[in-house]
């Protein structure tokens, strides 16, 4: 892109999370590039919040329809596969999410085929008939991991989530320290199933012990089913080639007439700020867009309607500069991923509530109780000030 990237005008490009040593906002890309990004992440954060870039606010189960439905029109589809096998076939391997419906519709399709690229099962098969052009280039997949990034806070989080987490459950868990730490404290859980948009290496040791084993659930029993995969090359080697992963399309993963049908689905996302109604702001600091919508409202939902299901926003109860997430308002402009009829269980470092039914008032109460000490006289202030009467 660096090379060439000046032969290049207005060309729009789409993508959600992307990894590796990428920087789309360099000032000589701009006349090149104009990135319109499905989910925000570190490497488009600052292009998407600039006059070179834009943000769809979209349910990660949707995308698949802007492009079957020529809403978001794609003329190239540039993808990383796996080498062919004897019979043609390459693998989208990490990644089918989104891929597999680009893959379809786009009228050119160019691949990389990387050896170091996992041969995965599933939705990600293509044959090489379908690749208009192929370059062989074998490079490391990007390496995330989070095993050792943790606090004390994080650390009984995930204590207080695992306690939650129920013989039998089929779990959703996005990737970063609160989610492995979760995993961390399973070890003693029986019969667990896994069906979640992403996959990373906090799983491994909970299927190689059998605590997951997939064995109660109603959709793909005996198997551990995602749409992507983060992680490092552990957890790349151990998908490779290995029936029990299904690697499936997004509009299937994350489809909440799917997901409800696995017992006690138990989905596990995050939020930036939570107001004192239960209003969860995932995707925005203010007007900054810092994330996406993503796939927290399939599953928020997906998981309350199955039987047994928690949908669980956890989130430490203050930033890294000790500014409450619990807030009497979300911030002026943010985006609100899930809302307060969508709200279930909420887990901090202080407890765990759970909001479902629960009027405004006893809400409010019950957040509270849950946020920093060194803020709950504000918050106690702000209740006051809104609903008047003791708390």
């Amino acid at each position: 892109m660096q090379a060439r990237h000046a032969e290049l005008k207005n060309v729009e490009l789409v993508s959600i999370t992307t990894l590796g040593d990428l920087d789309f906002d360099q000032p000589a890309f701009r006349e090149s590039f104009f990135f319109n990004s499905l989910f925000v992440s570190a490497a488009t954060r600052s292009v998407v919040n600039s006059a070179s870039g834009d943000y769809v606010p979209i349910f990660l189960s949707e995308i698949p329809q802007l492009f079957y439905r020529n809403i978001l029109p794609l003329d190239v589809a540039i993808i990383q596969v796996s080498p062919p096998d004897v019979h043609g076939y390459c693998s989208l391997g990490t990644s089918v999410d989104i891929a597999r419906a680009a893959v379809n519709t786009a009228k050119h399709v160019i691949a990389q085929v990387n050896p170091r690229m996992p041969r995965t099962h599933g939705d990600g098969f293509i044959h090489m008939d379908k690749i208009n052009a192929m370059v062989i280039h074998e490079a490391e997949l990007p390496i995330v991991d989070y095993s050792s990034v943790t606090s004390p806070a994080i650390e009984q989080i995930g204590k207080s989530i695992a306690a939650l987490v129920e013989d039998g459950a089929t779990l959703q868990l996005g990737i970063g320290s609160i989610p492995d730490q979760v995993l961390k404290n399973l070890q003693h859980h029986r019969d667990l199933g896994l069906h979640t948009e992403m996959m990373s290496d906090g799983v491994i040791p909970l299927i190689n012990s059998g605590v997951i084993n997939n064995a109660r659930k109603k959709l793909n029993p005996g198997r551990s089913v995602t749409s992507f995969m983060t992680g490092t090359q552990k957890l790349y080697d151990f998908v490779h080639d290995n029936p029990s992963i299904r690697v499936m399309d997004i509009s299937y993963v994350n489809d909440t007439s799917v997901i409800r049908q696995n017992p006690k689905a138990t989905a596990i996302n995050s939020a930036i700020e939570i107001d004192l109604t239960g209003q969860v702001c995932a995707d925005s600091i203010g007007t900054w867009q810092y994330s996406g919508i993503g796939g927290q409202m399939d599953f928020i939902r997906g998981a309350a309607l199955s039987p047994g299901g928690k949908p669980i926003i956890a989130l430490p109860s203050v930033t890294n500069k000790g500014i409450s997430r619990i807030t009497p308002f979300l911030k002026e402009g943010a985006g609100v991923v899930t809302t307060r009829g969508h709200m279930h269980w909420v887990v901090t470092e202080y407890g765990a509530v759970d909001l479902f039914g629960k009027s405004l008032k006893q809400r409010a109460k019950a957040l509270i109780a849950i946020a920093h000490p060194d803020h709950r006289e504000e918050l106690e202030r702000a209740y006051h000030k809104r609903f008047g009467g003791p708390l």
